[in-house]
């Protein structure tokens, strides 16, 4: 793993930026750093997204944009472009927004129907969900960000007549609202060139995926490098020891943290499997096959998928 932290130069940008690259098929934690929210936010030069979208590219070879997608389907919207080249191995996108490990799904926005109205939740091999779309664009400025999302989706009433089981299921599955306890936010630079993972959409039918989602993890050490990592965590970073009863987890305590361990934001990077030029970024989503899928989904592999979800 070769590990490559870029400084810009703090007058004329004041902001950092990670590249790394990996081989593809490694899924070894990768390093980053943290510094826990100041009271101050720090002033910036007022650049926008797209300068300094530039000096990345005039750094590293390569940036990204957001349009219309190439795949010819109705529902295609939005898709994920890389400017410019980059090589197999490099990491090409993080994906932002809020973070939940198990001990705080409940408070995922439509809990426990979350993933119904939300196309942009995706979770990692431990469990940990992230849900980009709070995020969405990002903005044009360092600003303190909670992971808000302004879209109510519990205001639906239940529909029908209710049993006695139907009424201890919906008290059981009652979502939680985030408190200044639970999550305070963080100060985070919204112009992040590389916050755009969310937008890559599943390769049509006959093309195949450039990119894969490899694990991330950020030891929360040093400082200064916090605000450029686009990702909150519900509840904060340490370890929380789960319980689970059927399909319900329930928090049991704080994992006791042995000297020397770091605390880590968990996440994800979109990293090329192969040399890419000026193209549509496309990611197999690897959807189960127990399920009902769009009509827009073609199965990449279907024995990957099996072996996902078996």
């Amino acid at each position: 793993m070769l590990l490559h932290v870029a400084m810009l130069n703090p007058e004329e940008v004041t902001c950092v930026y990670i590249c790394t690259r990996l081989c593809p098929t490694n899924s070894k934690k990768l390093s980053a750093h943290h510094l826990l929210c100041s009271a101050v936010i720090p002033a910036t030069r007022p650049l926008t997204r797209a300068e300094l979208s530039k000096k990345f590219r005039d750094h590293f070879g390569y940036t990204l944009d957001i349009g219309p997608s190439g795949i010819p389907h109705k529902d295609a919207g939005q898709g994920l472009f890389l400017s410019g080249q980059a090589n197999v191995g490099a990491v090409l996108a993080i994906y932002p927004g809020v973070v939940y490990s198990p001990a705080y799904y409940r408070y995922i926005p439509g809990y426990p129907s979350f993933d119904v109205c939300n196309d942009y939740l995706i979770t990692r091999y431990d469990g940990t969900i992230i849900d980009a779309k709070p995020w969405c664009f990002g903005s044009d400025t360092r600003e303190l960000w909670d992971g808000s999302d302004l879209v109510d989706y519990n205001a639906m009433p239940p529909k029908g007549s209710e049993n006695n089981s139907d009424r201890v299921w919906r008290m059981l599955s009652k979502p939680l609202e985030k408190s200044v306890r639970e999550n305070f936010g963080e100060v985070l630079e919204r112009r992040n060139p590389l916050a755009f993972g969310h937008f890559a959409n599943h390769p049509p039918k006959g093309s195949s995926p450039n990119v894969m989602i490899c694990p991330y993890d950020f030891p929360l050490t040093e400082k200064n490098m916090r605000v450029y990592i686009p990702n909150i965590t519900v509840g904060g970073e340490e370890t929380i020891k789960m319980k689970r009863f059927g399909s319900f987890y329930f928090k049991s305590g704080r994992s006791d943290n042995q000297a020397g361990d770091s605390l880590v934001l968990k996440t994800l990077v979109l990293v090329s499997t192969r040399s890419i030029c000026d193209e549509e970024l496309f990611l197999n989503y690897r959807y189960s096959n127990s399920k009902r899928r769009p009509e827009w989904y073609s199965p990449v592999d279907e024995e990957e998928d099996k072996r996902r979800w078996s």
